[in-house]
């Protein structure tokens, strides 16, 4: 895939994560990744995974706000870890989670970047290598 229809998929991906999080909530990392979104456009909720409370107490903090939430952990080791104790903690307390975001951004910037907090710069560099009609890899 080309720096043109990888930009293209990556746009059309944050624009349909922006619409959804109008209603629905989106879990993050911390705070830079939450920047990173808000740059890219995001206006509703975002919540941050706190240091101190285990990740299920979370979702069942979660599950008495939320029906569901939209899971944007890091696609490195870590955040992958994360994505997982969420989805199971999520589940465990009927609260629906979505993470096609995550996996299709990941799947499309796993070569170039391993986190939320760097897709900001990415698109930007996917941008301008557009722009000048670059073919091949960053």
């Amino acid at each position: 895939m080309n720096p043109q229809e990888r930009l293209e998929k990556l746009e059309n991906l944050i624009h349909e994560l922006v619409q959804q999080n109008e209603e629905i909530p989106v879990i993050v990392e911390g705070r830079k990744d939450e920047r990173t979104l808000r740059e890219l456009g995001l206006k509703g909720e975002l919540l941050r995974l706190n240091k101190g409370v285990s990740i299920f107490s979370m979702c069942e903090s979660l599950s008495r706000r939320y029906d569901s939430v939209i899971l944007m952990t890091d696609w490195d080791r870590r955040g992958g870890q994360l994505a997982k104790l969420l989805r199971e903690g999520l589940e465990a307390n009927g609260v629906q989670f979505e993470d096609k975001f995550r996996e299709k951004i990941a799947a499309l910037t796993k070569r170039d970047i391993k986190d939320v907090e760097s897709l900001a710069k990415h698109l930007s560099r996917l941008r301008r290598i557009a722009e000048r009609g670059v073919g091949g890899f960053i």
